[in-house]
């Protein structure tokens, strides 16, 4: 009976249609705004705060509206830059979801592959832009496939989600506001969330035994843990055929 509860306590309640719809559409806004901003991003503010102020009332909703807010006013090499110091340089605000979970062991590298394998059984193909624990992929696929198993990675990874929040509202960072529009959709934290996350603030994701290459390989290519700075590049969107021909028009 305690497990059947705790189960119906983590379950994604049935939502109607239009619930879903919106949903979607608040899922698909995170993963865009927490994108690389690019030309096209930085060219689709209009229509993206556009988007956010016609969405029904929810505190999602609020913490989009408050970004936007600050989205709209920025000049775009500012915006590169605190991207690029909030999310490329700063290990505890980084985008990449297993290293929260698994860190610098091997453990990661095949959680990698585990998540490819989901996406390509849903029948998705991510086109090798991005790893597939990148936020923004991962919020594309639970936007795709729905709130059961697409958005299954999403709880999975609760943990380090609540970690990357913490860590950006520490650095007074408007980024925050995405993350916790996002965490509002997810089940409510348990009392093994909040200790496993307060572990996580204190000691940092686990590291790999002496002897061993912490990072292993992904795919045909190897990966650097989260931290190390890579020059950013354009990436495609996380869309996937049949696609709009920019990012913005997917919201419509």
């Amino acid at each position: 009976m305690r497990a059947r509860v705790r189960a119906a306590v983590r379950r994604p309640a049935r939502l109607t249609p239009e619930e879903t719809e919106a949903r979607t559409l608040l899922l698909r806004l995170c993963s865009l705004l927490l994108q690389y901003p690019d030309t096209e991003l930085t060219t689709g503010r209009p229509e993206l705060t556009a988007t956010v102020e016609a969405l029904p009332p929810s505190p999602a909703a609020e913490h989009l509206t408050d970004f936007t807010t600050w989205l709209a006013d920025q000049e775009p090499d500012a915006l590169e830059r605190h991207y690029v110091e909030m999310f490329d340089l700063r290990r505890k605000s980084s985008l990449y979801l297993t290293y929260y979970l698994h860190g610098d062991t091997r453990r990661r590298g095949m959680a990698l592959l585990t998540l490819n394998q989901r996406y390509r059984a849903a029948g998705w193909d991510t086109d090798g832009g991005e790893l597939p624990d990148h936020l923004p992929v991962v919020l594309e696929f639970a936007a795709l496939v729905g709130p059961g198993g697409g958005e299954a990675p999403l709880r999975q990874h609760r943990r380090g989600l609540e970690l990357i929040q913490r860590a950006l509202t520490d650095a007074d960072s408007p980024y925050r506001h995405v993350l916790a529009a996002l965490l509002t959709l997810l089940p409510p934290p348990t009392e093994a969330d909040r200790a496993a996350v307060a572990q996580l603030v204190a000691e940092g994701p686990p590291n790999e035994e002496v002897g061993l290459d912490p990072y292993g390989t992904y795919g045909d290519g190897e990966f650097a843990p989260p931290g190390t700075f890579v020059p950013p590049t354009q990436a495609p969107p996380t869309c996937v055929p049949p696609a709009p021909t920019s990012r913005t028009e997917g919201l419509r």
